[in-house]
């Protein structure tokens, strides 16, 4: 059988592994917060992560499909969202969200190692659109 002629680069596959940790990890907090500290803040309840949360999760798959895939487009998509969850996550849950959830140690872990690996997948993903080549 012929090849479709999709394959991802070693960037692209570095790039999807590192999003599938962060949001992996990201996830797992998300339902400690809607379900051990329940209540704490409106944003930690079982109904917020329905509503609020699981869309992100839902995008970060696609993306990360498309990546491991190798598709064309993917590594401007990959590069896109995780810049884009970056700046939200620096400018927006950083100053409201988490102030209200009245964070703890873990909690800070979480945020920056989420936060890292999204600065670093967007990293590889700058250098894929950039044209450099690892070998």
């Amino acid at each position: 059988m012929i090849e479709a002629g999709l394959h991802p680069t070693l960037l692209e596959l570095l790039a999807a592994w590192v999003l599938v940790v962060a949001f992996v990890l990201s996830l797992g907090y998300e339902l400690w917060r809607a379900t051990a500290k329940a209540g704490t803040s409106r944003h930690d309840s079982m109904r917020a992560f329905l509503v609020q949360d699981l869309w992100l999760y839902f995008v970060a798959t696609g993306v990360i499909v498309l990546l491991f895939v190798g598709v064309p487009f993917a590594a401007w998509v990959g590069l896109v969202f995780s810049a884009l969850v970056v700046i939200v996550s620096i400018f927006v849950y950083n100053p409201q969200i988490m102030i209200e959830r009245k964070p703890g140690l873990f909690d800070w872990f979480e945020d920056l190692v989420y936060t890292g690996l999204l600065f670093v997948s967007a990293t590889l993903l700058l250098l894929e659109v950039s044209g450099f080549v690892l070998s």
